[in-house]
């Protein structure tokens, strides 16, 4: 009997194979972002802030330019992300409280962080809460949870629904957002 279809031998053909699939799917089961009342696909800028969370730190962008490095800016202020495995905190396993690098807010504890091999600093759940608002993220044509300080609405990252037992999620945050306090 001939076979249509052989599996390829080599490993680096597998792998290829194997990539080529797994996009596929993802394309075949993205959800599509809700469109707004206008009919344009909404932005991250345009995802409205639920009322009683908008920020209670405001500052012209001068000011935060004063106060962030050009990393930190863009990152916190402009929604940019730092390159995977090279932020200070990635790789970081000392005790510690994570605190926002715009507002001093306190996010995350070393006790809820883990190797979750992303090559950012992951934390099963926020230290309070409160200090996070989560909000839909459709850029980079992703569909995604944006994680913003609560405080000072500086960008911190994502939260995925891939996390470790208890809360099962994995907040995804980028080490220039955060400061450490021993």
């Amino acid at each position: 009997m001939k076979r249509i279809f052989e599996v390829p031998r080599t490993g680096a053909m597998r792998v290829t194979l194997l990539a080529t699939v797994l996009t596929l799917m993802a394309c075949a089961t993205e959800a599509a972002p809700p469109v707004t009342p206008q009919g344009a696909k909404p932005t991250p800028d345009a995802t409205p802030t639920p009322k009683g969370q908008e920020p209670t730190v405001k500052k012209t962008e001068a000011e935060w330019k004063e106060l962030l490095s050009g990393p930190q800016f863009h990152v916190l202020r402009e929604k940019g992300t730092e390159r995977a495995f090279t932020g200070e905190f990635w790789n970081d396993h000392k005790p510690g409280t994570y605190v926002c690098a715009g507002c001093g807010a306190v996010l995350f504890k070393s006790t809820e962080k883990f190797e979750s091999g992303c090559g950012w600093p992951s934390f099963f759940k926020p230290a309070e809460a409160s200090n996070i608002i989560e909000r839909p993220d459709y850029s980079a044509g992703m569909v995604r949870t944006e994680i913003v300080c609560a405080k000072c609405g500086g960008h911190l990252g994502h939260v995925f629904e891939d996390g470790p037992p208890p809360t099962g999620l994995r907040y995804c945050v980028n080490s220039l957002s955060m400061k450490k306090l021993p």
